[in-house]
């Protein structure tokens, strides 16, 4: 919708001083401002202090690089696997999951997800909440935005989204600060996904993604309602190990971010979950080149769930190895 007349809009702005800003010059700052103000129903003061806001952002080349070199990119799992699943994130994970028994709780009545699972995931994003990023926000989504050589529509959009969610919640733009993708809180959420899934879980009048029960209650609501493909299913593991007999087709999917499969046809190509499952439940085969040989599991719905999140197989991989050490902890205790 529209809250003012475009020419008041475009004098307004061009009265700022257009050389302050790093991003004053992008070449997608007028789709932006049009969307803010078409789709966003932005005003024009609006619209300026988004200006004013943006010309005093900073330019970090850093974190296009870190962007297009994450480790889920190019370490192997041998390398990866450790970086979330050792003996540190474990404890640590036992002793969040006993402080936040009650909220585990209640997110697995509320949503399915198991309690270890959103442990293993905030322990995967932040060490349950120990590293949140250090860079400021604004910086990071303007940048990847405006200079990201493949996914510039992708942190745009996000970036858009930043500005609605500073506009709605009364928040300065320059204060928040997440990860050099632009993702905030324990659950290194990202702006469009605070605005569809985060709550106030603790019903204490705001959203804290920092805090552990907003946290929780957020992470349940993603995994159940992001993507009706990838749904959480309550009751289900994420992965079961897998025996191969011979050698499937090269052509066979594997690895996959979205299944395509079901356990039928995964037994029927050679791919065995241990133990059984029923054949038609929905499924994809994972294998992982390690040190000791490939490592063959039958990925369930709750993995892609997972995947989601984070559209990685190591990923998504060491949050379900997570999850089943946190398991095994909390049966010892």
């Amino acid at each position: 919708m529209r809250t003012g007349p475009l020419l008041l809009v475009i004098a307004l702005l061009a009265a700022l001083p257009a050389a302050a800003a790093d991003f004053d010059d992008a070449a997608q700052l007028p789709a932006l401002l049009a969307h803010l103000r078409d789709d966003d129903g932005f005003s024009a003061g609006e619209l300026v202090r988004v200006r004013q806001a943006l010309a005093q952002a900073q330019a970090l080349p850093q974190v296009v690089s870190r962007a297009e070199n994450a480790k889920e990119k190019t370490l192997t799992w041998d390398d990866y696997e450790p970086i979330h699943v050792n003996p540190a994130n474990v404890r640590n994970g036992v002793a969040f999951m006993t402080a936040q028994q009650a909220w585990l709780e209640r997110a697995e009545a509320d949503y399915g997800v198991a309690p270890a699972v959103i442990a293993a995931l905030l322990g995967v994003e932040t060490k349950y909440g120990a590293y949140t990023g250090h860079y400021r926000v604004i910086d990071a989504l303007a940048t990847q935005a405006f200079e990201h050589p493949t996914r510039g529509d992708f942190f745009l959009h996000e970036l858009e989204d930043f500005f609605v969610l500073s506009r709605d919640h009364g928040l300065d733009p320059l204060m928040p600060k997440g990860s050099y993708a632009g993702a905030t809180g324990m659950v290194q959420f990202m702006p469009s996904s605070v605005l569809r899934f985060a709550l106030d879980y603790d019903g204490d009048g705001s959203i804290d993604l920092n805090s552990p029960a907003d946290a929780i209650g957020s992470v349940a609501n993603y995994l159940a309602n992001h993507d009706p493909q990838r749904a959480w299913q309550r009751g289900l593991p994420l992965i079961v190990p897998a025996s191969v007999d011979g050698d499937p087709p090269t052509t066979f999917p594997r690895n996959q971010t979205i299944p395509d499969q079901t356990v039928a046809s995964l037994t029927a190509a050679g791919i065995r979950p241990q133990p059984e499952l029923p054949g038609n439940l929905i499924a994809g085969w994972i294998a992982l080149d390690a040190a000791d040989g490939v490592r063959n599991f039958v990925a369930l719905q709750n993995f892609y769930a997972v995947m989601s999140y984070n559209p990685h197989v190591f990923y998504a991989m060491s949050v379900a190895e997570l999850a089943q050490r946190l398991t095994q902890a909390e049966a010892q205790r």
